[in-house]
């Protein structure tokens, strides 16, 4: 029995070697090409990169050599020296105040702040002189009747007359009570007076606490006044501060001349004023709490000739910054206070560009500058910019603080990267060769090529 053909099946049996055979092609190139890849890269010298060397650059100044006056800088406030309560020596009603007795009014000495109602106190003098008249009378009388007694017993012509008989002890009764009542009327004068109360100094009213019509006993306080003469400025010096001014702890200056200068500043209205003051004496006691010894400075009419360069006054409670003069040092070194690092030490730089720490010994140091005696020498060249101590290792270049565009130290490059540098160019000389050589047998196989050209062709 003859099968049924399925039609197409010789179409599908050419189509399927055809396909097999174009994949077959397409993986024999990849596999050369992936072969060829590797074959490159294995056989293939890699590229030699050039090392850099890139020192760390910073600032730096030379410490210099020259005399320093030490300084202290401190602060304090300012409170006036003489400063109390206004308080009336006799009691009534206040009948009257001065329009100067206001919080912030100036006032001159002896001028009448208050007055209190003196309407008895003159009641009282007025009975004190007619006492005083009446004192006057009976020691009139007295001495009267004593003259008389005399004329009577010179009559008489008895013996001695005793001092009753001539009414001297009525006499000194007498003349004792006149002396009373004239005590009386002074008292009452010294009461009258003390109904105004005047001001004491110069000065101004820090607060005010009474006013007309309110009645006030002796002693109560009407209001706290200060003196403007004299203000002072309480500083604290510890144990360097009083080496570097050179301060005994029990000084008290002869005068103004003999005290040391003090220049006082701050900031008022976005302006600094400066004032100059003189240490007067020293505290007592040391401070319990801070352990330091305060100096008094006290300046001279704040309010006057004392005033600020600007005529601004210093007035109490001003918070301000004081800077002292203190001992003279000669030949001593001086660097930038940035060249100054933790436990004073100093980072060096020599003309290589090594880094060297030094410990240093410090006299003085401000926002600006530190003074050294020992440790760094005249010309030597002081790093100041920021810089870790781990750093120093390294070969630095050094800019100048002053003008970065200037370099001081610029240091070599080390001895790796000399020989790097020889081996390079002695790899170059070799390629050179090798080009060369190449050159040479080109030419003699294109020589012997002609040879054998012209000996054919013979």
């Amino acid at each position: 029995m003859t099968q049924p053909q399925t039609v197409g099946a010789p179409e599908q049996n050419e189509k399927y070697p055809k396909f097999r055979a174009f994949v077959f092609s397409i993986l024999v190139l990849v596999a050369l090409g992936v072969a060829t890849f590797i074959w490159i890269k294995v056989t293939s010298k890699p590229e030699e990169k050039e090392r850099t060397f890139n020192s760390l650059a910073v600032m730096g100044a030379r410490a210099f050599e020259e005399d320093v006056t030490l300084r202290v800088q401190t602060q304090g406030e300012v409170q006036p020296l003489t400063e109390i309560d206004l308080v009336p020596e006799v009691g009534g009603k206040i009948v009257y105040v001065s329009p100067n007795f206001i919080e912030g009014g100036f006032f001159k000495k002896g001028e009448t702040l208050i007055r209190i109602d003196d309407s008895n106190f003159k009641i009282s003098k007025i009975r004190a002189q007619a006492t005083i008249a009446q004192a006057e009378q009976v020691l009139a009388r007295e001495i009267a009747e004593g003259e008389i007694a005399k004329s009577d017993f010179e009559e008489l012509g008895r013996g001695e007359p005793s001092a009753l008989a001539m009414r001297l002890p009525q006499r000194q009764e007498a003349e004792a009570s006149l002396l009373a009542a004239k005590a009386d009327l002074e008292s009452a004068n010294l009461q009258l007076s003390r109904t105004n109360v005047r001001a004491p100094f110069d000065g101004r009213v820090r607060t005010k606490s009474s006013d007309v019509g309110q009645f006030v006993s002796a002693g109560s306080p009407l209001g706290r006044i200060f003196s403007t003469n004299i203000v002072q400025v309480r500083l604290p010096l510890t144990d360097a501060d009083l080496a570097k001014v050179d301060l005994p702890i029990a000084f008290n200056a002869a005068s103004r001349e003999a005290a040391p200068k003090v220049m006082l500043s701050t900031n008022i209205a976005g302006q600094r004023q400066e004032w100059t003051g003189y240490i007067m004496r020293t505290d007592s006691t040391y401070d319990t709490q801070s352990r330091a010894l305060f100096a008094i400075v006290e300046v001279f009419d704040p309010y006057g000739k004392g005033a600020s360069q600007n005529g601004v006054p210093l007035a109490p409670g001003l918070f301000v910054d004081a800077m002292i003069e203190g001992k003279k040092l000669e030949n001593v070194i001086v660097l930038s206070r940035d060249g100054l690092r933790p436990q004073n030490e100093v980072y060096v730089v020599d003309e290589k560009g090594n880094a060297e720490v030094r410990k240093a010994t410090v006299a003085d140091s401000d926002a600006t500058r530190a003074v050294i005696t020992s440790g760094v020498e005249p010309g030597d060249l002081v790093v100041v910019s920021p810089l870790e101590r781990s750093r120093i290792a390294t070969p630095l270049k050094v800019l100048d603080i002053n003008n970065p565009q200037t370099v001081i130290v610029d240091p070599p490059r080390p001895d790796w990267m000399k020989q790097s540098g020889d081996s390079d160019e002695n790899s170059g000389d070799e390629s050179e060769t090798q080009e060369s050589d190449k050159t040479a047998g080109g030419n003699s196989d294109k020589t012997a090529s002609t040879s054998e050209s012209s000996g054919g062709s013979e």
